[in-house]
């Protein structure tokens, strides 16, 4: 799956320092797990500082990652309803989060038609990227999903394309629903005819457009 945060989920500077006001900073190591699918909690997360990546797992621990966040979005609004939590929270790297109450977020929607505007332009945007991603994976394959996802994650260089941060294949695999032996025979094609290496930084650089199929 290729769900990619949009730059209009982060919140205006002003909107954020007045609900941070309402939350605690709290600072979380890489690897750490902030919220467990099924739990009932009811706070909101907003990230300060680092990455944090929204996925959902299976009994066999197979991962499917929805989404990679960056600072000024945030995360946990849907638990709002009282349901359990749908997705799994995970630091990728050393992270800062101010973490709000679910009391404390509610009356600050309440009080504040500027977040509740927001909060639901967000969701529209969730519904359609969730719609995208039922298509891709009903109509397109493991490669075109591939394409999709390293295009979506990286900028113009040049003539090239570098992604904006280090991808394994397994990141990849857990990114468009896929086995990493099937991304690892794709990437090895790739680069074997010239149109993918990595960069000083161990980032995938793009050299050329990539074919229609594989």
């Amino acid at each position: 799956m290729t769900t990619i945060p949009a730059a209009e989920d982060a919140l205006p500077p002003a909107l954020l320092e007045r609900l941070a006001g309402h939350g605690n900073v709290r600072a979380f190591p890489a690897h750490a797990i902030l919220i467990n699918e099924g739990d009932q909690t009811d706070t909101l997360y907003i990230l300060l500082a680092g990455r944090v990546k929204l996925y959902s797992s299976a009994d066999n621990g197979r991962e499917i990652v929805l989404t990679v966040l960056t600072p000024g979005q945030y995360f946990g609004e849907l638990s709002l309803d009282g349901a359990p939590r749908s997705l799994s929270a995970q630091a990728l790297e050393a992270s800062r989060c101010c973490v709000v109450a679910g009391d404390e977020l509610r009356q600050f929607l309440a009080a504040e038609p500027d977040f509740a505007l927001h909060l639901t332009h967000k969701l529209m945007h969730m519904v359609r990227r969730l719609t995208e991603q039922v298509k891709s994976l009903a109509l397109q394959d493991v490669y075109g999903r591939i394409v999709r996802l390293l295009t979506d994650l990286s900028d113009e260089a040049g003539s090239e394309r570098v992604l904006r941060y280090k991808l394994t294949q397994q990141d990849i695999a857990d990114r468009v629903g896929s086995s990493r032996e099937m991304v690892n025979r794709i990437m090895k094609e790739l680069a074997a005819g010239g149109y993918v290496i990595a960069d000083d930084t161990h980032r995938l650089v793009i050299r050329r457009k990539l074919p229609a199929a594989w």
